[in-house]
């Protein structure tokens, strides 16, 4: 039987009306715009993704080579992740951050820590519910939130307090409404970090407010100056208000691996893994082995890596300094945020900046509201040549 075009172009798919509430994914511009430059042959040099350059260290890599081959990690693993792993992260946890964790109820293993940030708000939120998001932030957060049909409020994260959140400028309004929170130290965007005393608050605000905190450290192992990240957990009463989400992503050069945790309340993880029960079968074996290799094995790559950051942090606040761009050193993460130069928008320099100097920034705009009038760039290249983009950029005079 032959189907007549006329048949066929009466047949249409009617997508569900969660899928047309998604955010608009800003990056993909970006993405597209660096691309076509570089295909007419240009130098570009991309400082607007935050995809580690580095690769996993060899260990990690030798582990998981051996893992492959074995027998066992080629069945279908435990469904929420074996034992061994969990363990692993517990131990990490007590070591770095002096952090207590069952590995049996207050893990559960993840699909890389994008994929916790989206199920969580899934597990909790039902539409009219109110998520308060950072602004700058994190684009993600966003998606969770619109799955599940609910509701943002935005924290403003302003310069002049340290990009931390004024708990007490929020409208009540949103406040009897919210039940979710989005943090993020280490921050992305802005490579703000935050002291304990703002996690102190975070837990005593939770707690007034029925809100459950959602902390996203994925940058939790870059810091800089000789100051540790500190992990919401670590606060008296985290547990009882949150969860933490980890990744080794960032922390082990493993973001392609797609491994990460969420890590804290025991209710909010067994409704994650209840989820999680109904969409996957854990990660393959032989990674979940190698995740464990990069968590108990020696952290003397990750101490390497911060260094490198921090080294390449250094060089390129002191190439701007010589073209007169101004700006907050980082503290953590391995993003750089700085001001855009007056007469600019985040995306009008964007753009400038791709066209003249074939160098990629991402615009703060694509980060929320409080993020225009500053764009991000990303460690994420060797010092050589973040020193040869800020000297393209300072040949356009743009500042001073």
């Amino acid at each position: 039987m032959t189907i007549s075009s006329t048949q066929s172009s009466a047949f249409s798919i009617q997508p569900a009306e969660r899928m047309k509430g998604l955010p608009t994914q800003f990056f993909a511009s970006l993405v597209a715009k660096a691309n076509a430059q570089i295909a007419q042959g240009h130098d570009v040099i991309n400082l607007g993704q935050g995809n580690p350059d580095r690769p996993t260290p060899p260990h990690i890599v030798a582990s998981m080579q051996e893992a492959a081959a074995n027998p066992l990690y080629h069945k279908y693993p435990p469904f929420s992740g074996f034992p061994f792993l969990k363990q692993a992260i517990a131990q990490r946890y007590q070591e770095d951050h002096g952090v207590q964790l069952d590995p049996d109820t207050e893990v559960a293993i993840l699909f890389g820590g994008k994929t916790g940030l989206i199920e969580i708000a899934q597990c909790l939120l039902n539409p009219g519910d109110v998520c308060l998001v950072p602004d700058p932030g994190y684009p993600d957060y966003w998606s969770g939130v619109a799955l599940a049909g609910a509701e943002m409020a935005f924290m403003p994260l302003r310069e002049q307090n340290n990009f931390l959140p004024d708990y007490s400028s929020l409208k009540q309004y949103d406040l009897d409404r919210a039940k979710l929170m989005f943090i993020n130290y280490p921050n992305n965007p802005t490579g703000a970090t935050a002291p304990a005393s703002f996690y102190e608050e975070t837990v005593a605000f939770a707690q007034k407010h029925g809100v459950v905190v959602a902390s996203d450290f994925a940058y939790g192992a870059i810091g800089f100056d000789g100051q540790k990240p500190v992990s919401f957990l670590q606060t008296p009463g985290a547990k009882e208000v949150g969860i933490e989400f980890y990744t080794l992503s960032k922390t082990y050069n493993m973001a392609g691996w797609r491994v990460g945790f969420a890590l804290g309340n025991r209710e909010v993880i067994r409704l994650i893994n209840l989820m999680q029960d109904h969409y996957y079968c854990s990660l393959f074996g032989g990674i979940q082995a190698a995740a464990a290799t990069a968590l108990t094995a020696s952290q003397d790559c990750v101490t390497e890596l911060r260094d490198v950051y921090e080294s390449r942090r250094n060089a390129l606040y002191t190439a701007l300094a010589g073209i007169g761009w101004e700006a907050r050193p980082s503290q953590g993460s391995f993003f750089s945020w700085l001001p855009v130069p007056k007469g600019h928008t985040s995306q009008s320099l964007a753009d400038l900046l791709l066209e003249e100097a074939k160098v990629v920034v991402a615009p703060g705009i694509g980060f929320g509201t409080h993020g225009e009038g500053y764009v991000r760039l990303g460690l994420l290249s060797p010092e050589a040549r973040l020193e040869e983009a800020v000297q393209r950029i300072g040949k356009l005079n743009l500042f001073g």
